[in-house]
């Protein structure tokens, strides 16, 4: 995979997970009749979502030119491991004192499964822009 192609493949599925994300966010919002607006705007879904597609692509890009075949599975479990691991903001976020206690609570229902969605729709996209090589 060329870097051409790489920035494709994060630009694509940044599009994809900013898309499911803001999706999420307006059914859950309507769902549970909160509004979260203020720490999660489609702008800020979106603008998350391209940053992290597009590190995941360039990642892939420089994976490739090192030509290591085991590489890609490592860098695979590497973006899984990490959007696991940026769920502790979503747990450690401070709000204010004069929030409603039970929006409190439904918080984290939405902010937690949109961490997962870069490297998703990243992971599902690969297999459009890259053929694998064979190992030997």
């Amino acid at each position: 995979m060329n870097l051409k192609k790489g920035i494709l493949l994060g630009v694509t599925s940044g599009i994809v997970a900013g898309g499911v994300g803001t999706l999420y966010n307006a059914i859950y919002s309507d769902a549970f009749y909160v509004d979260f607006s203020s720490v999660l705007n489609p702008a800020g879904i979106f603008i998350a979502s391209m940053i992290g597609c597009l590190l995941m692509g360039l990642g892939y890009a420089i994976a490739a030119r090192l030509k290591r075949p085991l590489l890609i599975p490592i860098i695979n479990v590497l973006y899984c491991m990490l959007s696991f691991a940026s769920i502790i903001g979503v747990l450690n976020y401070k709000f204010p004192l004069s929030m409603d206690p039970d929006m409190l609570v439904a918080f984290p229902g939405l902010a937690i499964p949109m961490h997962f969605f870069p490297a998703l729709s990243f992971l599902a996209l690969v297999p459009f822009f890259w053929k694998y090589e064979t190992r030997k």
